[in-house]
Formats: C-alpha cells, sequence, structure tokens
C-alpha cells in the first residue's frame, strides 16, 4: 500500500501522468494461506512464523509499517488485520482490468489494499472479496469467484515475477525495462519514471 501511495506521489509531479497507464499483475506473498483465516493466532505470531525471528522482532516489523505507512498518509492497522490467501483477489484484478480496464483495475486494486491495510477485513473470504468489487462499481465478482476464471492469468503473473527474480511486494516495472524494489521513496520513483 505504501509502495502504491509512493508511486502516485511520482505520478503527481510526472509531466506524462496523463498517458501513463499502471497495470497491476498478481504476486502472493503466502500462496499456503488459507482462504479465511481461523483461530485466535495474531498477526505478529504469523510473521513471526514466517520469517523465523521472535515475536517481539515481527512487532517491531509491524511497528516499522505503521511508522512508514504513516508517512505515506495511511493509517495501517497491521495488528488486526485478518488476511487470508490473496490468490482469488488477483483473480478479481484481472476480471476488473477485462471489465473496465486500468481505471476499473486500479480502484479495485485500491479497495483491496485499503479493506486489508485499514479495515482488518478477510480478503480471502469469497463473500468480503464480492462486497469489495460492489463498492467500486463492479457487479459479477461472485459469479467470477465460483469459477476459475483467471487463475490462469494469475499464475502466468507469478511465473513472470519468478523470471524477473521478484520475491517480495512493491515490484514496479516501468516501460517493461526498468525495475524498482520495494517502497522506494516518491522522489526515487519520479527519477526513475522521468529516464524510464
Amino acid at each position: 500500500y505504501v509502495g502504491k501511495r509512493r508511486l502516485e506521489q511520482a505520478l503527481a509531479g510526472f509531466a506524462h501522468a496523463a498517458d501513463t497507464e499502471i497495470i497491476w499483475h498478481a504476486f502472493e506473498l503466502d500462496p499456503r494461506a488459507p482462504r479465511v483465516r481461523t483461530g485466535t493466532q495474531r498477526n505478529v505470531e504469523r510473521l513471526a512464523a514466517k520469517y523465523r525471528v521472535t515475536p517481539a522482532q515481527a512487532q517491531q516489523m509491524i511497528d516499522r509499517l505503521i511508522e512508514t505507512g504513516a508517512g505515506a498518509g495511511l493509517d495501517l492497522r497491521l495488528h488486526d488485520s485478518r488476511g487470508g490467501n490473496t490468490f482469488d483477489g488477483h483473480r478479481l484484478l484481472h476480471w476488473a482490468l477485462d471489465e473496465g480496464g486500468p481505471a476499473a483495475q486500479g480502484a479495485l486494486k485500491e479497495r483491496l489494499l485499503r479493506a486489508y491495510h485499514t479495515e482488518a477485513a478477510a480478503i480471502g473470504e469469497p463473500e468480503v472479496l464480492a462486497a469489495l468489487a460492489d463498492d467500486v462499481g463492479l457487479a459479477g465478482a461472485a459469479a467470477i469467484l465460483a469459477t476459475s476464471r483467471y487463475a490462469d492469468s494469475v499464475r502466468a503473473d507469478e511465473a513472470t515475477a519468478r523470471d524477473l527474480g521478484v520475491t517480495g511486494v512493491p515490484f514496479f516495472v516501468l516501460a517493461g525495462r526498468m525495475a524498482i524494489a520495494g517502497a522506494q521513496p516518491a522522489s526515487l520513483m519520479a527519477g526513475s519514471l522521468a529516464r524510464a
């Protein structure tokens, strides 16, 4: 979410912003995550287990992310986030692109990020995803989620990411040839946009 905000800040001062098209591609940070998280395991405990760190270290990671988010104007509530598997969310992003182009996809991307990072929404649950799509005017998400449509598109994105050596997000590819890994400062992104 921070990386998206910083990209938006960089684009705000970019001379060719009106001619710039943003297409979001899939990358699952935790492809083994269940659709629905059950039990009482807190986010800090999940992070500690995933990254093989102590709960105190995981707490520091969360605190740093929250602080970084605040610097980007975001009120991240990562202590409360419920998470879940993001595969279906990525399928919906491909569907949104087909339905309404980059603007519709961008609106859904923003809604999904806000739901997870600031509202503690269970973004792996089909009913939650369908409601979030409805929020941005994309009716019909439940029907897509009841099928396997766009699964191949998500897997193709993930294969491309592996080929590029992507190991985390955010990761931006500009003009198909220049990469920016991580939530870099908006000024660095602006310079990269100018060179792309």
